[in-house]
């Protein structure tokens, strides 16, 4: 017996019900690992794809483009083509269901207690990553690196300094920037970061973010205020109001042509991206080729080496305004990901720079260990952690490795009274909060500028000693009655105190 489509209307209703449910339930559960964050992260938005599937197809029931559903609802009402007759359509529809399980008699009742949908609370969706991203940790950028550094963009520097500046490419002049190598590598870039978000933050909304960030672009762009691209116009290769450019219309032959002079014409073909070399008749016949030809038709011979086809009749190669927008707006997609990827940026460079502190043969222990780890890490959730040492908590909410704790000097205790006494683990965070909120809060407390005269310095005392040393330095504070102790004569004249004792001594006053 085939389902109504009120029937299938009714199920779509409850199908949405139960995946709702299922949704608020998973939430509710606090995942133990990174793996089962992104487990529940993806079972979550498959739910809300199917979620989103079956509303579209109730939509286009309750829009009723056929006529189907009113036919439907008529039908039960017994309405016919005859008229209205109630029994007639209930007894229609006893026979049809009388002859169905005539035809079935093994047919049942099926009551769906909803042990299949509970069974998608324990689904492990397979994710895939590479083995550098450490099951969505770190990021891979190595092939982007490399292509960064062999290209004329980039520079030669190593992978951990790429870590660093992959993400600010407004820094790049941008002279460096419109080519189609550049926008091919911001493509790739673009592309690796959005896969590796969509795989480790499945239920951010991408298409919204970029939205917005596409709109506050647009207006930027207008009031030319896009970082790195404020002076686009003639770092782009735009020509200035200055620049000399030739109406070649004015002119019929290249001998009338030449009466510009040499460094004119040598200017206006500098700005084609034609040879700008030979005599004056050379540089006239070379110019005046455009007029009639077009740049793109223009045989390569006349171009200088590694110039761009600009426009043609005198008018100033300049990269397509389209591109260069398109560039920009890359640029701010990068950084509004990079944003948002902060700290799996700090976590990748980190992991970097420990494993070039490793041999061969540690990299190996440690990447069998995180295997053996990953596999037990659903026995072990249970467990308490065995932490005799009491070394701080890592990433993965499991002591860090002993090496790493004396690498860093984390047994070394610094006090800092400045900050309350506040304590400090390590020569590293010791050394970093003289630049954090609690410190520089401390230091306003006692009127004291936070500069770089003070680094190393936690005794309020010894702080206050040094800042009075500074002013007298300065001469802040300090009453100095030879300059500043003021005498009248009897004209009314001003002087200070020793300029007034020397002219009294001398006898003028």
């Amino acid at each position: 017996m085939s389902s109504t489509l009120l029937e299938v209307t009714r199920a779509s209703h409850e199908e949405v019900e139960r995946f709702e449910r299922l949704i608020v339930k998973d939430l509710q559960t606090e995942p133990a690992t990174n793996k089962d964050r992104l487990h529940q992260s993806h079972r979550v938005r498959n739910m809300i794809e199917q979620i989103i599937d079956t509303t579209h197809k109730l939509v286009d029931i309750y829009e009723d483009k056929d006529g189907a559903r009113k036919d439907e609802i008529a039908a039960l009402g017994g309405q016919t083509a005859t008229g209205t007759n109630v029994f007639s359509a209930f007894y229609d529809r006893l026979k049809e269901i009388r002859e169905y399980h005539r035809r079935h008699p093994a047919a049942r009742a099926i009551i769906d207690t909803g042990d299949e949908y509970e069974q998608l609370l324990k689904e492990e969706p397979q994710i895939e990553f590479s083995g550098e991203e450490g099951s969505g940790r770190y990021l891979d950028l190595h092939e982007l690196f490399n292509e960064y550094i062999n290209s004329k963009f980039g520079e030669p520097i190593e992978y951990t300094a790429y870590l660093n500046v992959f993400s600010e490419p407004q820094k790049i002049p941008c002279k460096a920037k419109t080519t189609r190598q550049y926008l091919e590598y911001l493509q790739k870039l673009l592309e690796y970061l959005v896969y590796f978000f969509e795989r480790t933050e499945p239920l951010q909304d991408l298409d919204r973010i970029f939205s917005k960030v596409t709109s506050e672009f647009e207006e930027e762009w207008t009031l030319g205020k896009v970082e790195g691209w404020e002076n686009s116009g003639q770092e782009n290769g735009s020509a200035p109001e200055n620049h000399t450019v030739i109406d070649l219309d004015y002119y019929s032959t290249a001998e009338e042509l030449m009466v510009v002079g040499p460094e004119k014409l040598k200017e206006a073909l500098g700005a084609l991206g034609l040879k700008t070399g030979g005599t004056i008749q050379q540089r006239a016949e070379r110019l005046f080729l455009t007029k009639n030809i077009s740049l793109e038709k223009l045989d390569r011979k006349h171009f200088a080496k590694g110039s761009r086809k600009p426009e043609q009749n005198g008018v100033v190669a300049t990269p397509q305004v389209g591109d260069v927008k398109e560039i920009a707006l890359l640029e701010a997609k990068i950084r509004r990901l990079c944003d948002l990827l902060d700290e799996t940026i700090v976590r990748t460079r980190e992991n970097v720079e420990k494993k070039q502190a490793l041999t061969y043969e540690e990299m190996e222990a440690e990447r069998e260990e995180d295997d053996v780890q990953a596999e037990s890490e659903s026995d072990d959730e249970d467990q308490q952690i065995y932490n005799p040492l009491k070394l701080p908590m890592g990433w993965d909410g499991k002591p860090i490795p002993y090496w790493l704790y004396k690498l860093h000097g984390l047994g070394q205790e610094f006090k800092c009274e400045i900050c309350g006494n506040h304590s400090y683990w390590g020569r590293r965070a010791y050394e970093r909060h003289f630049k954090e909120w609690r410190h520089q809060h401390g230091m306003r407390c006692l009127s004291i500028p936070n500069t770089k005269n003070f680094n190393e310095i936690t005794s309020i005392e010894e702080a206050k000693l040094l800042w009075e040393r500074i002013q007298e330095r300065q001469g802040v504070n300090k009453w100095r009655p030879d300059l500043e102790e003021e005498y009248e004569d009897q004209e009314g004249n001003i002087y200070n105190k020793k300029t007034y004792t020397d002219l009294q001594r001398q006898g003028l006053i």
